[in-house]
């Protein structure tokens, strides 16, 4: 948590509002420098909390320059504010032209070797090898997305899910890898995860006991933490870290609130042993009615 003394902040998701200063929030534990490079103690770490976050695993410059091109790519989208840097990444007023944002999203961007590059670089694609000792294979599909501040509600914030609803036809082992692109302050929408989630989502997995909707658990996150008497972790991110995660933790998206109007982006990829059962429906391209 931040000192008792710093101003309390008023974080949204989906509309629900949770208050810094509540003891249903606390802070994203990173791991420590001494096991960075320690798999047995990264393997406890993740089976005892479910994440892994990892604080500048990734060169900040490479992510800044995709950022960059991101935004660019959008250019006739109204996307990014007309005479801005699209590196910074500062909303546009009035309404976005959706059909020039899908044409440069699904056409250009998404199955760009920008983005692919992005995905596999040094820190990712070895990381992942290393970690999982084996040869290891990257979801092709892989899903990047803004936020603009303001934008807030169901359909724009993620809801409260695990990863492993949309993975039934593979692996449940799936690990995913959080990257946001750009600074991440809380405030500008990163993700949160429900402590210690993944202990009864495994558990009632295993009971064929848990019952929620397809997409989602819920909206509510304050709510849902009542219910499951847990907190929901948050952070700062820089750009460079990273969060890696089960496909069994609870986590949900933050909406942006940043008063200096830059976007939020992010992109969550999958990785897994190539050994291992792979969900036949997440190797093609993210598209727009993919209906996952």
């Amino acid at each position: 948590m931040r000192p008792a003394d710093t101003v309390v902040i008023m974080l949204t998701s989906n509309g629900y509002v949770l208050d810094e200063s509540e003891t249903r929030l606390a802070e994203l534990e990173p791991v420590p420098s001494s096991e960075r490079g320690d798999r047995d103690a990264l393997w406890a770490r993740l089976r005892r909390d479910g994440y892994l976050y990892l604080k500048g695993q990734l060169t900040p410059e490479r992510l800044l320059d995709f950022r960059e091109f991101y935004f660019a790519s959008l250019g006739e989208a109204n996307v990014f504010a007309p005479g801005t840097d699209p590196r910074d990444g500062i909303a546009a007023e009035g309404d976005v032209d959706r059909a020039a944002l899908r044409r440069g999203l699904f056409d250009h961007i998404v199955p760009g070797p920008e983005y692919q590059a992005l995905c596999t670089a040094e820190g990712i694609a070895d990381w992942f090898a290393w970690f999982l000792a084996d040869e290891v294979h990257l979801h092709r599909r892989k899903i990047i997305r803004h936020t603009k501040p303001g934008e807030s509600g169901i359909g724009t914030a993620t809801q409260a899910h695990y990863d492993l609803v949309y993975l039934r036809e593979g692996s449940d082992r799936v690990l995913s890898m959080w990257i946001p692109l750009g600074d991440c302050p809380r405030e500008r929408g990163g993700l949160a995860y429900l402590e210690g989630s993944h202990h009864w989502v495994m558990a009632a997995e295993r009971e064929g006991t848990l019952k929620m909707p397809a997409a989602s658990i819920t909206a509510d996150l304050p709510g849902l933490a009542n219910e499951r008497d847990a907190r929901w972790l948050v952070t700062d991110y820089e750009v460079g870290d990273v969060v890696v995660h089960s496909a069994h933790i609870v986590h949900a998206a933050l909406d942006n609130t940043d008063r200096g109007g830059a976007m939020r982006l992010s992109t969550d990829i999958r990785y897994q042993r190539l050994s291992e059962a792979i969900d036949w429906r997440w190797q093609e391209h993210w598209n727009y009615d993919d209906g996952l």
